[in-house]
């Protein structure tokens, strides 16, 4: 598979505490890549460095274009990747305009178009026929998400009002709005109850499979990592220790002791 980014000797420094260390990995296009690891191994810092909200110390992050140009994301002011580079994300504490309705909450995404077709106000309040349409355009997208979601009965409720659950969806509708080539998850099977989390990795594999995303996402509910992932990436202390395939990586024995620890020599020999 041919990668669509890739981390290359990525560094993330805080102070005098390194929580990324030489990090390199491929994210392949058109393909689930999961990171997991133990609580504090860098996997947050490391969607934060892929998506703007931190500025690496060392290293490059390589989006590979259509026409096999590079582009390097650590050279973008952090605002501009979502936008220019469509590399969204969803955060593990849920972000959601609890006072706006659902489709609000989805329109919000499109601000950015949006504020173009109004001329960044005028045209908006002429109500010009170029923002009208454009208007159309982003309710008609927020709209086909809803349904494609489950979330056509919940548009006009308030976000802050629906269940756990259902405000996690919304939250993943909402970053498709901003329509991604990367969707990045911070742990969406979060706070999810059993029949939950099997909803999701039907969704995660449907938008892998029937509208040609790449997802990278962090994870610590295994079902869902061993269920839809193609690759899977393990992270420790800032480095990554082992890759490859979902099995492979249950049974690397380097994983095994990142998650349960070594074993005491003492209890071994007993």
């Amino acid at each position: 598979m041919t990668p669509l980014l890739t981390v290359d000797r990525l560094v993330m420094r805080f102070g005098g505490i390194t929580a990324i260390d030489g990090l390199s990995l491929e994210v392949p296009r058109g393909a689930i890549t999961a990171i997991i690891g133990p609580n504090g191994a860098g996997k947050t810092t490391l969607f934060n460095c892929i998506t703007g909200f931190y500025r690496p110390s060392a290293g490059r992050i390589l989006l590979h274009e259509d026409d096999g140009s590079e582009r390097d994301l650590t050279r973008l002011k952090g605002h501009r990747i979502a936008r220019e580079a469509r590399i969204v994300r969803t955060f593990q504490n849920i972000r959601l305009f609890g006072g706006m309705t659902v489709l609000e909450n989805l329109l919000v995404a499109q601000h950015h178009a949006l504020a173009q077709a109004s001329r960044f106000a005028l045209a908006g309040l002429l109500h010009t026929p170029g923002y009208r349409r454009a208007e159309r355009e982003a309710l008609e997208f927020a709209r086909r998400w809803l349904a494609e979601l489950g979330l056509t009965a919940v548009a006009d409720t308030p976000a802050g009002a629906l269940p756990y659950g259902t405000q996690r969806r919304v939250e993943i509708a909402r970053a498709l709005c901003a329509r991604p080539r990367l969707l990045c998850l911070d742990e969406p099977a979060a706070g999810l109850n059993p029949r939950e989390s099997a909803e999701l990795n039907v969704l995660l594999t449907a938008l892998r499979d029937e509208h040609g995303l790449t997802l990278l996402f962090i994870e610590h509910d295994m079902s869902v990592v061993m269920n839809v992932s193609d690759h899977v990436v393990v992270m420790n202390f800032g480095r990554k220790i082992a890759e490859g395939p979902p099995e492979a990586m249950r049974r690397d024995p380097e994983v095994i002791r990142a998650y349960l620890g070594e074993e005491d020599e003492e209890a071994a020999d007993a």
